[in-house]
């Protein structure tokens, strides 16, 4: 489903592939020889997607971006890379050959450097940096810049080091901060979307490359010229024998 976005439309290159069940709303760029699976998400809220050139987008992921008028959070994905099952990635910069494997998340601000790997459920907390070639292990946790692995049962520990909601929200920690913050946003979705529609008509794709080998024809072309060869013989039989009846008359 291609859904327009706060005037934006998604633009996608005509050689990716988006499966019939994924969802690209708003500010997104699918660039050459991507493909995006069977129940992905992404969305440019407030700041642009761009997805780069052969990068995956597998079942049931979630890509975003965010931002309003204080703050933006834009996603930029480089080339080759690969999002795994269920991950989630907002606001963040993943560099080419990044691999973020199934259920992993990769929060606001942080940048993800090349040949960088976040394994199975572990998370990339917000304004991290991980350097190229550094492995985030299964449930584990990045966080500071430079990035500092934490196991899982440090998590309590790096909760007020975070200041998520200061980076996220653009507001003080303080006991209602939860509250302020989901109505603030609310406030914000039901404005940006309001004026959301699903696409109808063919998507403005960007032409794919030239190979040099000939374009072959999708199957419905084939089959709608097979049915105007089988009409013309038919035309033509019938001609054929109108003539050989005046001819014995």
């Amino acid at each position: 489903m291609i859904v327009s976005s706060n005037t934006k439309k998604p633009q996608i290159h005509a050689s990716a592939y988006v499966a019939p069940s994924a969802v690209l709303s708003g500010d997104v760029t699918v660039e050459e020889g991507c493909a995006i699976l069977h129940g992905a998400v992404i969305s440019g809220e407030g700041a642009p997607v761009t997805l780069g050139a052969n990068s995956v987008v597998m079942e049931n992921a979630v890509l975003r971006a965010s931002g309003g008028k204080a703050m933006q959070f834009p996603l930029n994905i480089g080339e080759s890379c690969m999002i795994g099952p269920t991950a989630y990635v907002v606001g963040a910069t993943l560099e080419p050959g990044v691999f973020i494997a199934t259920g992993a998340k990769v929060f606001n601000g942080a940048t993800i450097e090349e040949n960088t790997s976040v394994a199975l459920g572990a998370i990339v907390h917000v304004s991290t940096h991980l350097k190229s070639g550094q492995h985030v292990p299964m449930q584990h946790i990045a966080f500071g810049n430079p990035a500092v692995i934490y196991p899982p049962e440090q998590a309590g520990a790096l909760r007020e080091r975070l200041q998520f909601f200061e980076t996220v929200f653009n507001m003080p920690s303080e006991p209602e901060v939860r509250a302020k913050a989901t109505a603030a946003y609310a406030k914000f979705l039901r404005k940006t979307h309001a004026q959301d529609g699903i696409i109808v008509e063919t998507v403005k794709r960007q032409p794919a490359k030239p190979t040099g080998k000939p374009a072959e024809p999708p199957p419905t072309q084939s089959q709608d010229v097979g049915k105007v060869v089988d009409v013309m013989f038919l035309e033509l039989h019938e001609a054929e024998m109108r003539r050989n009846a005046k001819k014995q008359q």
